[in-house]
């Protein structure tokens, strides 16, 4: 394994590495994101996201997993104090054995990939990193092309997002945009390119049932905030309105569960067509 440095104290690079977990401004200034655990690690250098820094337990033997990526991963090597990776493990436990500083990418709408069978999420001003790291599962999951994240919310690169997307976020494209406007003038040039994308909002007073709907046209599903639904903006924007049968004492879903009840419709209705053309 090549030699890396080592880091003992809460000097100035520890302190900006620390930051990254809570201070959303840090981490976009840097354009830099704190990465845990086996699996998010293994996706984000399977799908080729650069990679900054890798940081290990400077006391611990490593395993053939770590041994690996230290091996051939472009990457700064540090050996860290085994309580600071802990701090910034975020555990209150052993410290990680790996955590990996990973650059972000471009927030470009040309990142997501729109063909014949196209299925987008729009998530609408979220609140909680954590419903937007489990819809980014789900919609890895359910065959998505990928996420969008609007207005006012809260961040993709949040470490509850990245925790909560258990690595999809490195296999889906998630971005972030500041209004409606960005969204409908892409929609509107790929429309003019001959890929007819609805725009599907899920409301509970929908215009029918979402298992009555064709979701297996090219459809971008848009998704309200938690507590106050879909903007007015959106809502003018949309083609179609959805809602999702439900019974019992509820009287909504959680927003991640709306998203993934629709996503898994979509899915079922695409492999059903595929079943029986």
């Amino acid at each position: 394994m090549p030699a890396g440095r080592r880091i003992t104290s809460r000097n100035a690079q520890f302190q900006q590495w620390q930051a990254l977990l809570t201070n959303r401004k840090k981490r976009q200034r840097a354009g830099e994101f704190l990465v845990q655990g086996v699996r998010p690690i293994s996706l984000a250098v399977e799908h080729g996201w650069p990679v900054h820094t890798l940081i290990h337990d400077e006391r611990r033997g490593l395993s053939r997993w770590a041994g690996e990526l230290l091996d051939t991963v472009p990457a700064e090597r540090i050996a860290m104090a085994p309580d600071l990776l802990a701090d910034l493990g975020e555990k209150n436990e052993a410290a990680p054995e790996l955590v990996a500083v990973v650059g972000m990418p471009a927030d470009d709408l040309q990142r997501i990939p729109v063909g014949d069978d196209f299925l987008g999420v729009l998530f609408d001003r979220p609140t909680s990193p954590g419903n937007i790291g489990s819809i980014i599962r789900s919609a890895d999951a359910f065959g998505a092309h990928g996420l969008i994240v609007s207005g006012h919310a809260a961040d993709v690169y949040d470490p509850k997002s990245v925790r909560a997307s258990t690595g999809s976020l490195f296999a889906l494209p998630a971005v972030r945009v500041p209004s409606p406007r960005e969204v409908a003038d892409w929609l509107q040039a790929q429309r003019a390119q001959g890929k007819p994308v609805l725009m599907v909002g899920t409301d509970e007073h929908g215009d029918c049932d979402v298992f009555d709907f064709d979701l297996t046209q090219p459809v971008l599903l848009l998704i309200g905030n938690e507590t106050s639904g879909l903007s007015g903006a959106w809502r003018e924007l949309c083609d179609h309105t959805v809602s999702i049968p439900i019974a019992g004492a509820a009287s909504s879903l959680n927003a991640a569960n709306a998203a993934t009840t629709v996503l898994y419709e979509a899915s079922r209705q695409r492999i059903a067509a595929k079943a029986h053309p």
